[in-house]
């Protein structure tokens, strides 16, 4: 008999598809913060008004600003992004922009509750994982400033409460993880998403599809995330290629938004991913490929590496994708290449010599042990990697 369990996150609410600036604020007097200390992404900052329509509805409550936080989540911009909310006395970080940006808050309400003031100290707080796939987790303080997000992109790390913090001196990216870390809060507007790149907004898209596939394929897969995975294909499946047919189509747009909260259900469920997420995290601290673009290049080569042990679990991805009886990694790849996404990689950058390093670092992933084919060795990352290469 099969056994499992759901924990709910530590967000206790979503709003979608109202004003992101009337949305912060309702929520910003719900939870009783004064001192709202914004990071945003610098092209949200520079080049559009989101930042003047955040400090015109928050008044005097708006805190200070951060807007550099660069891709894959630097250490070193966390920790600048701490201590100027530190001294900023915040009572709570709202976040604004892509996956970087979200993940740089969780990192910031970590740093904030562990007196975290320097890029070296974050050693003593990420997930530790050895190549048989042994974790060590370290205590950390629960943090107690919590953190809002809006969303700008499909790659789902707000309805977490892991982050990925990338050294940029040694070139590697580490797991941070607290319960608390989850944002309290996550508003999804449809409409602040058209100033979004459209490259990344559909390649992030495709991140949101693997949270799905990978969780149906899952070796410990739920009952309930499985409903929401399907449901999240379905949304996702039709809404990509209608905002990229249209851009300024908010319905194809909320169904992405909604489609991206339904494929993070089974991490909620405890249900384990495989190996598209666990080399798309080396990847990117690696190799500097951008997170939609990692699931773009691996998903469909990991399903087909994957097709001898989980066969009837692709079908129904394939079936929920529109395409039943076809081979899920053809009917997802065929997906990714409608949206003019990159296929191989080095279609993305990747060099021929990067190949066997990459291998390693993949085995200290959490989700390379839990791939639903067993994954032994570096050589068996590098049999996947040469099928996308």
């Amino acid at each position: 008999m099969r056994t499992g369990e759901y924990i709910y996150p530590e967000t206790n609410r979503v709003l979608f598809g109202d004003p992101f600036a009337n949305a912060a604020l309702r929520e910003a007097d719900r939870l009783g913060a004064h001192r709202v200390f914004v990071i945003s992404s610098g092209t949200l900052s520079r080049t559009t008004d989101v930042i003047d329509q955040l400090r015109a509805v928050l008044g005097n409550r708006f805190a200070g600003l951060r807007d550099q936080m660069a891709a894959h989540t630097p250490r070193t911009d966390v920790v600048e992004a701490a201590n100027a909310a530190r001294d900023a006395g915040a009572d709570l970080i709202l976040t604004i922009g892509g996956g970087s940006v979200t993940d740089g808050g969780k990192m910031v309400v970590l740093c904030l509750a562990n007196g975290v003031s320097d890029p070296a100290m974050l050693d003593n707080f990420r997930t530790k994982i050895a190549t048989d796939g042994s974790q060590v987790q370290p205590d950390i303080a629960a943090p107690t400033v919590r953190m809002m997000t809006i969303p700008t992109t499909l790659s789902a790390g707000e309805f977490n409460f892991s982050a990925g913090c990338s050294d940029t001196e040694r070139g590697v990216k580490h797991m941070y993880r607290h319960r608390m870390m989850a944002p309290i809060s996550i508003i999804l507007d449809p409409a602040i998403t058209i100033h979004t790149p459209q490259w990344l907004w559909l390649s992030t898209g495709i991140r949101a599809v693997d949270h799905a596939v990978e969780d149906l394929c899952s070796r410990h897969a739920q009952p309930f995330a499985d409903g929401a995975s399907i449901q999240a294909l379905k949304l996702l499946g039709r809404g990509l290629p209608a905002s990229r047919a249209n851009p300024q189509d908010l319905d194809a747009r909320l169904d992405c938004l909604t489609g991206c909260w339904l494929s993070m259900t089974g991490s909620a469920a405890g249900v384990t991913k495989g190996a598209s997420h666990g080399i798309g995290h080396v990847l990117g601290g690696t190799a500097h490929v951008p997170h939609g673009h990692t699931s773009c290049v691996m998903l469909p080569n990991v399903l087909r590496y994957n097709h001898s042990v989980n066969a009837d679990q692709q079908a129904m991805v394939a079936d929920a994708l529109g395409r039943p009886g076809e081979a899920a990694a053809t009917v997802v790849g065929d997906l990714i290449s409608s949206l003019d996404q990159p296929r191989t990689l080095r279609d993305v950058g990747v060099t021929e010599d990067q190949l066997d390093t990459i291998a390693s670092h993949a085995m200290h992933d959490r989700w390379v042990h839990t791939n639903p084919r067993k994954i032994s060795s570096a050589s068996d990352i590098r049999d996947i990697l040469d099928l996308a290469w």
